[in-house]
């Protein structure tokens, strides 16, 4: 396939898990593909190289206004341009109501909802230069669909993802730039490891691996997801066949949530 030959992509947080796998999705489909993160991105370019694709890496802080334009510049110049921007650095933190500090509060919100922000700004900006639309595609959660216990500033960041989304596609749509979203549910990840440890022992003690073991019993699908189940999804939003969709936010959790 080479749904995106000729088109360059910008995508955050995509050194590892599902950033990491929609940046080769897009890679194998033809595009070139800045893969920006806060740390080295350079083994998710290596693969994409080694594969016989097109990649550059660029370190940025989505939080720091220079900083993101710095990487949309850095794209126009490796690639001539920016069709297609996929805002996926986030992290999570988790805590009892009381232990949360507000500096854990401002730095997930700061990364999953003020980051988004700043790079849909700066991406439609350089859209809108070129004249030929362009496709945004954000990462929400299955926590912006129901918050979880122990993480409010988490669901709160990915509440304000779908909100974002839903504002800016109505501002842009008629100039040919789609912006969706989407909610990944329990995915084969790093940040999932992580859960499972923090989340396991605030709610019983569990042993490693059992709280992910005794939620993945809960999807209809029967299994957690991988990151290219979600890259598959992300390819379709950034293609021409979802031209005429923008504004949504789409569930990939193999059937956790079904609203």
């Amino acid at each position: 396939m080479s749904r995106f030959e000729n088109k360059t992509v910008v995508i955050t947080g995509g050194s590892r898990g599902i950033g990491a796998a929609i940046a080769k999705r897009f890679a194998r489909e033809g595009a070139s593909v800045m893969v920006s993160a806060n740390e080295d991105a350079g083994a998710t370019v290596e693969a994409i190289r080694s594969a016989g694709g097109r990649a550059e890496s660029f370190t940025a802080d989505v939080t720091d206004k220079d900083q993101v334009v710095a990487l949309y510049d850095a794209a126009e110049r490796a690639f001539g341009g920016v069709d297609i921007s996929v805002q996926n650095a986030g992290v999570i933190t988790i805590a009892k109501v009381e232990e949360l500090t507000i500096e854990e509060w401002r730095k997930v919100l700061d990364v999953n909802t003020t980051g988004v922000f700043l790079c849909c700004q700066e991406a439609i900006a350089r859209m809108r230069r070129q004249g030929r639309g362009g496709r945004l595609v954000n990462t929400a959660s299955g926590q912006a669909r129901q918050g979880f216990i122990y993480t409010p500033h988490y669901a709160a960041s990915k509440f304000g993802v779908v909100g974002i989304t839903q504002s800016l596609a109505k501002e842009v749509a008629k100039e040919g730039i789609t912006v969706n979203a989407f909610c990944p549910g329990i995915i084969e990840t790093d940040m999932w490891a992580y859960n499972d440890e923090a989340w396991g022992k605030l709610l019983g003690n569990y042993a490693p691996g059992e709280l992910m073991a005794e939620w993945v019993r809960g999807i209809p699908a029967g299994r957690a997801g991988k990151g290219e189940d979600v890259a598959g999804l992300v390819a379709f939003l950034a293609s021409e066949d979802a031209s005429y969709i923008t504004g949504q936010t789409i569930n990939v959790d193999g059937g956790l949530f079904m609203s």
